[in-house]
């Protein structure tokens, strides 16, 4: 069961709210309370908020269109009311509600100037409601009875049927004959007659202590025009009789069309602020994690280039050339050396690699010449001494899968010229 913060926000933006806690059967879940927006604003993190606005601001009617709903219905409903409005419907807002018994289309009608100010009220407190609903839409609805509530100058009417509106600074009594509620014609027409004999006209009242005293002549008077009138006192006001009839689900909500998007949106995200965050920090971190790959497998590229463009040079010796594409050089090389057969690779490949390290770490060494028969490779090379070849040959046999033996040697123009012969250990 959802609970609901219902605000009642002051005719003046200097004036005092009051808000209270309902569940969605209406159910009070609080005390009235009575402050600025900006505490009410805490309880708004916990519940849905339905903020209630002034009634005597917003009417609301019914209209007769073919049109049952979309945005054709929406585009036409204020050229349908346009004639009956004294404002120009530019400057008006239209919210549409269900439709009556009847097949009418119900329709609440409030200035835009006013719905910018609520909304920025609203929002610059923190509070972003769900619904936005006129008062008098709080009165429930009760068939052929008629549903009246006073509180400070408004009184508030619901016929049961169709009328729902707020009428300000009038008694009840007038305010149900402005309503066309009351006749004080009897009229000649026998058909007027059996319509007035037939329609139950019941009255129940619910004041705030103030308008009961006030009212209470008139409300005796008006015993004598219907068949019964019920009065009750609320003596915490008309907030919780209203909230708890608008927690239902009754009323029109004004929070549509331009003023619905921006609002309801705020309001359904509102709550996964906290997920988005966590979402938006897994992302991030996923992009740094892609990224240290990116660096590191870079790093390796660079590497494995490096160590085939020492292999293509050591495959190549008169070439010192640096290749675009090392790994593609080197294995073309080795294609030429070895032919299509896989197998002498698994040997050769890793044979020349383990010189190729050897090399390095001895530079005044020189390759003349490799050629790779039966598993054996055979390396012509020359060197400034002997010692030089000694640790060629040992780096090679270091890594235990390979042995190297130095098969011949000769002095040549104050260098070492020398074959070093290499194969897989146990061969």
């Amino acid at each position: 069961m959802a609970d609901y913060l219902v605000i009642k926000l002051p005719p003046e933006p200097e004036g005092a709210a009051q808000w209270i806690v309902v569940d969605s059967n209406g159910g009070r879940r609080s005390d009235v309370r009575t402050g600025s927006l900006e505490e009410a604003a805490e309880l708004a993190r916990e519940s849905a908020v339905i903020g209630m606005v002034p009634g005597h601001d917003v009417v609301t009617t019914t209209v007769d269109l073919p049109i049952k709903a979309g945005a054709r219905l929406r585009a036409a409903v204020p050229y349908a009311l346009e004639d009956n409005l004294a404002s120009d419907v530019e400057d008006l807002h239209f919210a549409l509600g269900s439709h009556t018994p009847s097949g009418l289309l119900r329709v609440a009608i409030v200035a835009d100037e006013l719905m910018e100010a609520w909304i920025s009220q609203l929002h610059a407190a923190g509070i972003y409601p769900s619904r936005l609903v006129p008062d008098y839409h709080g009165v429930q609805s009760v068939p052929n009875s008629i549903s009246l509530v006073a509180t400070g100058d408004d009184v508030m009417l619901n016929d049961g049927n169709e009328l729902e509106c707020c009428i300000e600074g009038m008694q009840p009594s007038d305010a149900l004959a402005l309503a066309g509620v009351l006749e004080h014609e009897s009229g000649d027409d026998e058909e007027d007659d059996e319509e007035t004999e037939d329609t139950a006209r019941h009255l129940v009242a619910w004041c705030d202590e103030e308008a009961a005293d006030r009212y209470s002549l008139d409300f005796n008077a008006l015993r004598n025009e219907l068949d019964s009138v019920d009065v009750n006192v609320m003596p915490e006001g008309a907030l919780p009789r209203l909230a708890a009839t608008l927690a239902t689900g009754a009323g029109i909500n004004l929070l549509q069309g331009p003023y619905g998007k921006k609002t309801e949106l705020a309001a359904v995200f509102r709550p996964w602020r906290v997920a988005a965050s966590l979402l938006l920090g897994v992302f991030v971190l996923g992009l740094v994690a892609k990224g240290v790959d990116y660096v590191q497998l870079s790093r390796q590229q660079q590497a494995l280039q490096a160590q085939y463009t020492a292999l293509y040079q050591t495959l190549r010796p008169g070439d010192s050339r640096v290749p675009a594409d090392p790994i593609g050089a080197a294995d073309s090389v080795l294609r030429q050396l070895v032919g299509n057969n896989r197998a002498p690779t698994q040997v050769f490949l890793p044979s020349l690699m383990q010189l190729a390290d050897a090399l390095d770490a001895n530079a005044d060494a020189n390759v003349q010449a490799v050629s790779y028969r039966a598993g054996v490779i055979d390396v012509r090379l020359t060197a400034p001494n002997v010692a030089t070849l000694d640790r060629i040959q040992k780096a090679v046999s270091e890594s235990g899968r390979f042995t190297a033996s130095i098969q011949d040697t000769n002095n040549t123009d104050g260098r070492v010229s020398s074959r070093i012969q290499i194969r897989e250990t146990g061969a």
